[in-house]
């Protein structure tokens, strides 16, 4: 019997429940939401801009996020290396806010790191997803339903991430988007991400990040 490879199946990337849903960020693809929503230019306006990334891994989102912003909080309930503390972002009250949260939660936690965001974040929240997120009647009645997000960007490139590692090279079936909620804004508009890979990669961007 030959393997069903159709992009059907192949983008249903299934994680173990106590899995660390290990699948770091390539750099350019934080850069790619920080220009779609000119936030180089919100930061300049707010002089000390704070966001927080909870789910940190190895640091290659927070990278592009301290090129924009004063101050990143990071942090991750594993310890990767990269010299961020451990913390468990959905363990006990919510922490302080800050202006932004930007993130790429773990899969099966996402409800509830945009559930926290969303308390904890003064002028916004973005995470990368899996496309397939933005279905599920279930879902779709506690969070899309009563938190309407602001902006639903879709890549039109497809953004690599292999379990384990970051990689300059390599292919995917998986399709991500961005989702941005901002408040009092309940009107979503979808746009694509158009290319900008080879425009927002830096050669560092794989480099080990060590604090």
């Amino acid at each position: 019997m030959t393997q069903n490879i159709s992009s059907a199946v192949m983008q249903q990337r299934s994680e173990p429940h106590d899995s660390l849903d290990d699948f770091p960020t390539p750099p350019w693809a934080t850069r790619a939401l920080l220009e779609c929503l000119d936030l180089p230019f919100w930061a300049s306006l707010h002089g000390f801009a704070t966001c927080r990334e909870p789910a940190a891994n190895r640091g290659h989102m927070v990278r592009p996020l301290r090129e924009v912003f004063t101050s990143v909080e990071a942090a991750d309930i594993f310890d990767y290396g990269a010299g961020f503390p451990q913390a468990d972002y959905l363990f006990g009250p919510d922490p302080d806010p800050v202006d932004w949260t930007i993130t790429n939660p773990p899969f099966r936690l996402a409800e509830q790191f945009i559930q926290r965001a969303l308390r904890t974040s003064r002028h916004g929240v973005a995470v990368i997803v899996r496309s397939a997120f933005l279905e599920g009647v279930g879902r779709h009645r506690r969070l899309f339903q009563p938190h309407p997000p602001r902006f639903v960007l879709q890549f039109t490139e497809r953004v690599v991430m292999h379990k384990g590692r970051l990689s300059a090279t390599g292919s995917t079936a998986t399709a991500y988007c961005w989702i941005v909620w901002t408040p009092g804004e309940h009107d979503t508009r979808f746009a694509w991400i158009p290319p900008c890979r080879k425009r927002l990669e830096r050669a560092a961007d794989y480099e080990a990040v060590l604090l």
